[in-house]
């Protein structure tokens, strides 16, 4: 029998961590918890999850799992990592990882200390055009990273804004860095592999988005965000719309040699190449090598699909064999804690900027 998992916190993003971990075969996952007795008995009873529980404490005595995936609001995420490690749990934790830096170090601190392996749920950058892309960089074919451009949408009209529209009481609502906090996570953690300065310079924008017209009322959620970094030698712009469509997710990197452009939406990796040929050709052949990367990334997702390998959440499955093989093996995690903590650290220095008020 392979490792032991249990979940405290059942809200939505708990059915994609369930439905992931259920197609690793070399993992059991044993229970789910979580404060609201209806909500842990019905994510035990939709995928068959053998126990529930609505006491966490009860949970890691009696069950004693290997991994705790933590998906509850960030608040609590301090306090369950302290009680996790101490039962003997590695922990997978949700993002955002804490409400503060601080105590996104002490989580990782609480970890290390501990003996135990730890990780955030970052899943797009294990999605196949991620993987891609770190390919191309790590082979040198983008030569040295000049400039990134993280850009993130969101649709408030969707699944997960409608109900942080409709609840005034809804979790994002009490953090401090209201929406913002809950996904700059997925801006961010894209941005730092290629960012060459620990303390970059930041300089932040946010508003309320008002496609029809007119001034934004007082109070209203923001919802657009604009953000220059400047690194010693990389600079990088990190951006998040509520209102831009169609929906996106993509990343740039701009580099000496050539430059790449991902989409998470599509799953595609364009690489615009450094043109070798004559002026009047350098403008010809470029379409045909891009539309035949398209054409190669296409074929390759409908291979992907044909194997069951193309779903929304695929990135978070390869997340999850990664991490819980470097607990089987010992080995480093598959998220290093300085990218983790560099994230935490400059998403406070963002929301500093955006509400003052709060993070003072």
């Amino acid at each position: 029998m392979g490792l032991k998992i249990a979940i405290v916190g059942c809200g939505k993003i708990a059915d994609a961590h369930v439905e992931e971990i259920k197609k690793i075969p070399s993992v059991q996952l044993g229970a789910v918890c979580d404060l609201e007795p209806i909500m842990a008995e019905q994510l035990a009873a939709r995928y068959g999850v053998p126990c529930w529980y609505c006491d966490v404490a009860s949970m890691l005595e009696v069950e004693k799992p290997d991994v705790l995936h933590i998906t509850t609001p960030p608040q609590s995420h301090l306090s369950l990592t302290r009680q996790a490690v101490a039962a003997g749990c590695h922990i997978f934790l949700e993002k955002p990882v804490a409400l503060r830096h601080c105590d996104a170090e002490a989580i990782i601190g609480t970890a290390i200390g501990a003996g135990r392996k730890l990780t955030v749920n970052y899943w797009p950058r294990f999605e196949a055009p991620a993987l891609e892309l770190r390919r191309l960089y790590e082979t040198g074919v983008l030569g040295i990273p000049v400039h990134v451009e993280s850009f993130l949408g969101y649709d408030l009209g969707g699944e997960y804004g409608t109900a942080l529209k409709r609840d005034p009481e809804h979790w994002v609502h009490r953090l401090p860095g209201k929406l913002f906090q809950n996904v700059l996570d997925h801006v961010l953690n894209k941005i730092t592999p290629f960012l060459d300065d620990e303390e970059p310079f930041i300089q932040a924008v946010a508003y309320r988005g008002n496609a029809g017209g007119g001034e934004s009322r007082s109070g209203e959620l923001l919802d657009e965000l604009r953000v220059i970094i400047r690194g010693a030698q990389v600079s990088a712009y990190a951006t998040f719309s509520a209102h831009a469509r169609p929906v996106g997710q993509t990343l740039r990197v701009y580099g000496t040699k050539n430059t790449a452009h991902v989409d998470f939406m599509v799953r595609t990796v364009a690489l615009e190449r450094k043109q070798t040929f004559p002026s009047a050709l350098g403008r010809l052949f470029p379409p045909f090598l891009v539309a035949k990367d398209y054409l190669r990334q296409g074929l390759r997702n409908v291979n992907s699909f044909s194997h069951a390998r193309f779903h929304f959440f695929d990135g978070l499955r390869r997340l999850l064999n990664e991490f819980y093989l470097c607990i089987e093996k010992d080995s480093p995690p598959p998220i290093a804690y300085g990218e983790i903590l560099r994230v935490s650290a400059m998403m406070e220095r963002i929301l500093e900027q955006v509400y003052p008020e709060v993070f003072v």
